[in-house]
This record gives structure tokens, C-alpha cells and sequence, in this order.
């Protein structure tokens, strides 16, 4: 039986963006990665997109989503592309207006029936379409048909500089499927949506209140047991949650910070990651430029242990390998990706020092291609 093959998709900033000090993406960066020794190399690079900052694969590795974030559209766009098994290089199939601008994060439904998309959104709540959350039926070919729902999150913050208006960064569909759960940086809050996953239809049932002026970037469901994790941009910590899986509502059990006093000046947080087991927690620190690692207690709590340097300059995100033995961290203002073996009993990361050069990365995606039978 033919080993399965793995490939990591960057993606990037490619287009003058005022939020990014650089733009030297050429489009979404496709690597033939080889978990044994953990090395990258460059297959393709796929052009003919716009800002294609954030990635999700299907479970399956045939198709590839991408979001195009760009400043001045009122609406984004959301690409899916066909994996061809054999090289990793991707096949144009479709796209579809995002129906809100600043495409910011995109996710399957636990079904893969449907994607899930985030818009953060810029422009004033009069500029239509202005939606925060939208669901696009996946087609049998892996394209998109237009999205089948959609809403908006009015309201604001407790900072008049980040928190203006409705600002959702991230979209996630519960380990039931039963809910959708988005995470609004602007209005403190992750919004809560019973998922009809075959109408691909959404319906409000409830809110969860964080902090004020946390800015709830990215969040994450423990693997195995009834807890949630956020990580806040604008507060630089963690809070550990309960989470109701009947209801689709959390109880915040904790905040904690992910760097030290002195340091949250400056700092913003932008992605968090289970290990696979989901004894350690993982968080990336822009402005400090680390990663900081916790420990998960049996009370579910987030605990900080340790932090290490992300190995260059803004770590905007950062993914697992297949085999949890590397972690991948894309280091947006250096342009690389910096590689870390991971310590499969206490956690802790050893940068590899054999990095991914890759212009302005902001997004890592490892797909896995199963071998035939």
C-alpha cells in the first residue's frame, strides 16, 4: 500500500493592504512536506488571487478554500481549488462573494456539507451587504453554490480605536455540528447559531460575553473533553470556558494573560491551537513574537507554562503537521515559516532552524493525501 502525502498551502498577502508592512505574496504557495525529516519543497505557486490570507482544506484533501481579504471591497470572495492527489497543485473550480469585506476566516461544517465564513468587515454598517457570518452549500464537484445564510452582529466595544463596529474573526461549527459559533473581536462576544447543516440555514441562540475591550480573535474546542478556549487580541490573554453542548453557551471559568505584564504593550494575539491530545494549548504573540504554551488541568483551566520566540517577526498563525511532531509558524513580517519539532510528552518547542522561505505568509494548511488501498 502506497504511503499517504502531505502538503502545506500558504497563503499570504499579496496586494497593498495599510494593516500589513508588506505584500510580497505571489498567491498561495503549495509544499511537498516530508513529516520524517520535516522539510518543505516548493511544488507551485497558484496566482489569480487576490489576498488570499486565511485557508481550509476538506477533510478529505480533494479541495482547498481560500479567502480574499482586500481593504476596499465591500465584499470578499471565497475560492475553492481542486488538490490533485498526486503533485499537491491546485485546479481553479469556483468562487463567491463573502456578502461582507475584510474576509477574515474560513471552516467546514463537521458534515463537510457546508464552509463556514467570518467577514471582520471595515466599512460603516451602512455599506451593504455587511454580513458578519455566512454558510455556502459545498457542491458535489467541491465548488461553492451561493451562500444559503447569512447575518450581521450589530453593536460595539469597549475600545473606540479596535472595537467601532461589529468586527467577527472567526467561525467554527461545534463537535456536534448542532451549532455555529462565531468569535466578534468588536463586540466582545461569541455569537452562538443553531446550524441546520442540510438546509445550510443558521439561527440565533445566544451570546457569550468576554471582558471588556478582550478583542476575542480565534477560539478552539478541546478534543475530548466540554471546554472551550479564546485567545483576545487586544487584552493579550486566554479564557478557558465551559461549554454547553446542548445549548451552544460557554461560562468563562478564567482569563489568564499570555505574556508577561510588561510585555502586553504592544502585544496582539492571533492564533491558538490544541495539541493533538489537548494537554497543551498554544498561542501566538504579535508584537512580542513568541508563542506561548500552556498546560490544560483537569478542571479545564489554561495554565501559562512557558513562552519561546516564534522565530521571526509577527506570527500570524501557525498549524500542527498531520503527525503532531512539527509545528508550523508563519511569520508574517519575515517572510517565512518557521518550523519547531514538538515534544510529544512535555509540549515544548524546538525551532528547527530549517524554515519555509515564503513572501509575507499569514495562513499554513497541511492537507493529507491518503495512500490507495
Amino acid at each position: 500500500m502506497a504511503e499517504q502525502k502531505v502538503f502545506v498551502y500558504v497563503g499570504g498577502c499579496s496586494r497593498p493592504t495599510p494593516y500589513f508592512a508588506s505584500a510580497n505574496a505571489r498567491g498561495i504557495s503549495v509544499f511537498a512536506f516530508d513529516t520524517e525529516t520535516a522539510t518543505a519543497t516548493l511544488v507551485a505557486t497558484q496566482a489569480g488571487i487576490e489576498n488570499p490570507t486565511f485557508l481550509a482544506a476538506a477533510a478529505d484533501g480533494a479541495t482547498l478554500y481560500a479567502t480574499s481579504e482586500v481593504m476596499e471591497w465591500n465584499e470578499g470572495l471565497i475560492s475553492a481549488y481542486r488538490i490533485n492527489p498526486a503533485s499537491g497543485k491546485l485546479a481553479y473550480i469556483n468562487r463567491q462573494s463573502a456578502l461582507g469585506g475584510i474576509t477574515a476566516h474560513a471552516s467546514l461544517d463537521r458534515s463537510g456539507r457546508n464552509l463556514l465564513l467570518a467577514n471582520y468587515m471595515m466599512l460603516p454598517e451602512t455599506e451593504l451587504p455587511n454580513q458578519s457570518v455566512a454558510v455556502f452549500p459545498i457542491r458535489a464537484d467541491g465548488g461553492l453554490a451561493p451562500a444559503s445564510a447569512s447575518a450581521a452582529h450589530p453593536g460595539k466595544g469597549h475600545d473606540p480605536a479596535r472595537q467601532d463596529r461589529s468586527h467577527a474573526h472567526c467561525v467554527l461549527a461545534t463537535p456536534d455540528n448542532r451549532h455555529v459559533v462565531v468569535s466578534d473581536l468588536g463586540i466582545d462576544r461569541l455569537v452562538t447559531y443553531r446550524l441546520d447543516s442540510v438546509a445550510g440555514t443558521l439561527e440565533k441562540a445566544g451570546e457569550t460575553a468576554l471582558p471588556p475591550g478582550s478583542g476575542p480573535r480565534h477560539f478552539v474546542f478541546h478534543p475530548s473533553k466540554p471546554f472551550a478556549y479564546v485567545v483576545n487580541e487586544l487584552g493579550s490573554t486566554v479564557a478557558s470556558l465551559a461549554f454547553d453542548a446542548e445549548t451552544g453557551s460557554f461560562t468563562v471559568l478564567d482569563v489568564t494573560p499570555t505574556v508577561a505584564e510588561s510585555a502586553r504593550s504592544g502585544n496582539h494575539c492571533s492564533e491558538i491551537r490544541l495539541g493533538p491530545d489537548g494537554r497543551f494549548l498554544y498561542v501566538a504573540n504579535r508584537g512580542h513574537d513568541s508563542l506561548s504554551i500552556f498546560t490544560i488541568g483537569d478542571d479545564g483551566i489554561a495554565r501559562l507554562r512557558s513562552t519561546v520566540a516564534s522565530g521571526g517577526r509577527t506570527p500570524r498563525h501557525f498549524a500542527f503537521a498531520p503527525d503532531g511532531r512539527t509545528l508550523a509558524v508563519a511569520n508574517q513580517d519575515s517572510d517565512r515559516i518557521a518550523l519547531f519539532a514538538v515534544d510529544p510528552d512535555d509540549g515544548g518547542l524546538s525551532h528547527l532552524g530549517q524554515d519555509i522561505a515564503v513572501g509575507t505568509p499569514t495562513a499554513v494548511c497541511f492537507v493529507t493525501i491518503p495512500g490507495p488501498a
